[in-house]
Formats: structure tokens, sequence, C-alpha cells
């Protein structure tokens, strides 16, 4: 199936799919480079349509296809997208469910948007990524050509070709932090994340964990599961993780306590 179109007025045209239905619904927010045509998406998608529940997925901008060019964004291009998606193509309580840098956008979505915000789901989630993983993993040398030149050439695990860091993507990324200032959710958080994951090590995910404020914060760890947190079984956790979200009383109602 052909996506949609969310034509913005500053020019960005966010590529989506959705399914209509009760809530509270599902946003799936992707990683870094990835598209809404992903394994994770796609499961959560076909089960939501099974439940009767809304769902929606979606690329950022320079991501799959929606416009723009993937060198020139950064972490705070792909929040507001990720906003304007939330406000625009859904209504009423929603589950994020982010992997990878998506569970670092749906954090900051969850700031910005509390009120929408049922439940967070982060799986192999990446908060702070820019600066722990691409600029402290960086040599000096890489460092002053990424500050000098603006842009730094990595090879990829997950393509043919390497990927592209740039100054901005760096320098927005400080901006955008949420592992050094207080993190307050007023949204139950779920955080899934495997042993065997070589791209995001667990230690960030219990950095989350003891960092994280919120009515309910827990975490996962799944003995031998890969970033890809694509196996059969890790989708059926993810599924049941969803599940279990959209179940609980909303924050500020009655039945809460």
């Amino acid at each position: 199936m052909e996506p949609e179109r969310l034509d913005l007025p500053d020019g960005r045209r966010i590529a989506y799919a959705r399914a209509m239905g009760g809530g509270p619904g599902i946003v799936f927010l992707g990683g870094f480079r990835s598209d809404m045509t992903g394994t994770k998406a796609t499961f959560l998608e076909d089960r939501a349509r099974a439940q009767g529940r809304a769902f929606l997925r979606f690329d950022y901008t320079g991501h799959g296809a929606s416009s723009g060019a993937f060198e020139e964004g950064c972490i705070g291009d792909w929040a507001q997208d990720a906003t304007d998606a939330l406000d625009r193509l859904s209504e009423g309580p929603q589950i994020l469910v982010g992997s990878s840098m998506g569970g670092w956008i749906a954090l900051l979505v969850g700031l910005r948007r509390p009120e929408r915000v049922a439940g967070i789901v982060g799986i192999a989630a990446a908060p702070d990524f820019t600066e722990d993983a691409m600029w402290d993993g960086a040599d000096d040398a890489q460092k002053a050509r990424l500050m000098g030149e603006g842009r730094l050439e990595l090879p990829s695990a997950y393509s043919d070709g390497p990927y592209v860091i740039t100054r901005r993507l760096i320098e927005d990324g400080r901006e955008r932090l949420v592992l050094r200032t207080p993190l307050r959710l007023g949204c139950p958080l779920r955080l899934l994340h495997g042993t065997a994951d070589a791209d995001v090590a667990a230690s960030v995910a219990l950095r989350l964990l003891a960092h994280a404020e919120g009515p309910d914060v827990r975490l996962t760890l799944v003995k031998d599961a890969d970033h890809r947190f694509s196996a059969p079984d890790n989708l059926e956790l993810i599924a049941a993780t969803v599940d279990e979200l959209g179940r609980a009383p909303l924050a500020g109602d009655g039945a809460r306590g």
C-alpha cells in the first residue's frame, strides 16, 4: 500500500500509515535511519487492526518515503515530526512505542505532550546516543574533522555504505539530552532490552531506569535478544507490553486510586 502524506506549513511532507480504531491508540517511532516498513512496526499494526485499536506509523523527514535529506536532519527535527504526527494524525491518549532512537524521541514527545501520552514503551531505547555513543566514541582526529568539516562518515552494520554524522546532529542532540536533567514522566514507562544488544548496551537501559521519574517505571531484560528485538518471542513481548499499558487506568483517572 502507498503511504499517505501529511503536508505541513513549512514544506515538510511526512509519509504515514494509520488504522482507525479505539484507544488508547498506538504510535510507533522508528530508529535512526530506519523507516516505517520494519518488522516491529508492521507487526504491531497487524495486531492493532485485529484488536480494533487505532495505530499510526510514519517516517521522519529524511527517512523512508518522507521529504528531506537524511544528512540534514537532527534529533530536534525528528522530535518535531513525531509531535506533528501525534497532534495531527491521532486523537486522544496514545501509547508511544519507540525503537532505539525512537525511544529517545518518545521521551521528548512525552515531555512535550504529557496530556496525550498514556504510556511509553522503549525497545532498545537509545537516549542521548549522539553524545554518549557518537561523540564519546569518536577519537580526537574524528572529532576535529567533524567540527572542522561539519561531517564524518562512519561504517554501518546495517547497510553497505557508510552513514554520515553531522556537526548539526551532535550540537542539536546536546540540546535534547534527557539523562542529564530531571526526567519526570506523567505516564508509565516500559523498557525492553536485550542482553546481546551490540549497539546499545544494557547499561543504557539501567541508567534510564534509575534516572526516570514516573508513576510506574519498569525494565525487562531479555537474555540473548539483539538490538533488532524482532525475533518472534520478542515481538510477542512487545505486543503484551503494549496491551498491558492499554488496559491500565489513565493518569488522573479515579480508578488509579
